[in-house]
């Protein structure tokens, strides 16, 4: 009886779309700054690979922006890929993807991540071990339910196509990933969180992880015109620099990426620039009771369901 044999994954193809990703949401961010261009920095890594970042700063929206792509490559896995997945020892490895932060100046305007990112491993007389990973989530400030909904909206129509469980698994998968344990916060309000994906065999999650990248300008974008133009003062700043630290805490103690980042030998720089340009910790400080401020952890920095009641 003859068996199909599986499709094998197409590196190429994919590396196409990652850059190609690149360019679309550059240019999309660029037309909605409407001041600043992105600044291409090229660069190499020692260890085999390289990438583009492209970092945009003090423009008519956004104080700071980063979408950079990598495409690394070597023989040697960290202790923290092999701890949980022994298989990868002592193989060859690509890991390629597009990761992006958006931080605008106005604090009305959230702070926007997305990746994408696909791994590779390899070894003579073995079959090669592969995933995809991504998603997007929205960090904001002063929240309000229509913007929540819309992100999520976006999200859950990007995953409908592969299944009625895909959204919910991964919308429940973003609020336990991006959660500070030792603030007891959620970072922001989510989105979707995926990572490992290789059971619907290469076509299938390479098209998943196109509908992905293809759906974070589709949620930010319309956010973005609904808020830039509403007027802040000196304390909402402050508020929105003192909330980007917990952002910072986050990427530096949890996020993977980073963590795979440095461990690889990768371009710290380039790793670092999802941070944001200006930031501050107040000891013990606490929102006033009943303030603007304090909504955003009564009601938004807990995971709930955005879209129960919403159609």
């Amino acid at each position: 009886m003859k068996h199909d044999l599986p499709t094998p994954a197409d590196v190429a193809a994919v590396k196409d779309y990652l850059m190609n990703l690149q360019d679309r949401i550059c240019s999309a961010l660029e037309a909605a700054d409407g001041q600043s261009r992105f600044v291409e920095d090229s660069w190499q890594r020692p260890g085999g690979g390289g990438g583009r970042s492209r970092i945009i700063e003090d423009g008519g929206l956004l104080e700071k922006g980063g979408v950079g792509f990598s495409h690394v490559f070597g023989d040697g896995m960290p202790p923290s890929a092999t701890a949980h997945r022994p298989e990868l020892a002592g193989r060859h490895f690509q890991a390629m993807g597009v990761s992006l932060v958006m931080h605008p100046e106005n604090p009305f305007v959230p702070t926007s991540h997305a990746n994408v990112r696909f791994f590779i491993a390899e070894k003579e007389g073995a079959d090669p071990v592969w995933w995809f990973g991504g998603g997007f989530d929205l960090t904001p400030y002063y929240a309000n339910d229509a913007d929540c909904v819309h992100w999520h909206r976006v999200a859950r129509d990007a995953c409908a196509p592969f299944g009625d469980d895909v959204y919910p698994r991964y919308k429940k998968w973003c609020d336990e990933y991006f959660y500070l344990k030792h603030r007891n916060e959620a970072r922001g309000i989510g989105g979707l969180f995926f990572d490992d994906l290789n059971e619907w065999g290469f076509e299938r999650c390479f098209e998943f992880q196109r509908a992905i990248g293809d759906a974070y300008l589709e949620a930010y974008l319309p956010i973005i015109e609904r808020r830039r133009a509403a007027a802040f003062n000196a304390q909402q700043k402050a508020f929105q620099e003192y909330r980007r630290g917990r952002y910072v805490e986050f990427n530096l103690v949890y996020d993977r990426g980073t963590l795979f980042g440095l461990q690889t030998g990768g371009r710290t720089e380039s790793i670092l620039m999802s941070l944001p340009p200006k930031v501050r910790w107040g000891y013990n400080w606490q929102p006033e009771a009943d303030s603007p401020e304090a909504l955003l952890a009564e009601q938004y920095l807990t995971p709930r369901d955005w879209l129960a009641q919403a159609d």
